[in-house]
């Protein structure tokens, strides 16, 4: 199965007016699609619709407008979710998606890559660890963070000083293949159980 590409699905967080978080995904998704051994699916969540409720306990009884986006998380291999930090965290629109699901993040790979102010988002990263462990979900240890990230991007959209953050994402989406390709060979000998 190694001879599949890695399919991740690269997450965009923030749906805040006048944000910066499609600028990196972006470069990132350039990045990744520079592997001819990994597959990307973007999603913005900006585009996705879902009720402000979520059911009362069982995810599948979600309602259909859940079903589309569940099917693109379903068959990913792995995540890279692109966010910005606010408030020392992350933002509530990606808390909100992640609690939509719960299948489809189980026994699968997340790299974070962040942005913002003084901290470049790694406060953000470092809550969202705890979010994905309690959906079941392995967080890579490399990350991409840019700090002061508006005045790190020229006007075509590609970072000033490239060399650093293109080593942070080459590691990053190296551990992630990793991880992907392990966890997808242990689900076939051995299916995941929550």
């Amino acid at each position: 199965m190694a001879d599949r590409p890695v399919h991740l699905v690269v997450i965009t967080a923030s749906v805040r007016e006048g944000r910066f978080g499609p600028t990196v995904a972006r470069w990132f998704l350039e990045r990744l699609r520079a592997d001819p051994g990994l597959t990307a699916d973007p999603v913005d969540l900006l585009d996705v619709d879902l009720p402000d409720r979520l059911p009362a306990t069982d995810m599948r009884d979600r309602p259909p407008e859940a079903d589309a986006t569940a099917a693109r998380l379903a068959a990913a291999d792995g995540f890279v979710v692109v966010t910005p930090e606010y408030n020392h965290s992350f933002p509530a629109s990606l808390k909100h998606f992640i609690d939509w699901f719960m299948a489809e993040w189980q026994a699968k790979p997340v790299g974070l890559v962040s942005y913002g102010g003084l901290s470049g988002g790694l406060r953000a990263v470092e809550a969202l660890r705890t979010v994905f462990a309690e959906v079941h979900a392995v967080t890579v240890r490399e990350t991409v963070s840019f700090h002061q990230a508006r005045e790190r991007f020229g006007a075509d959209g590609r970072p000033l000083e490239p060399d650093g953050c293109e080593q942070a994402a080459k590691l990053l989406l190296d551990q992630l293949t990793w991880w992907a390709l392990a966890l997808r060979e242990a689900k076939e000998h051995r299916p995941y159980r929550a």
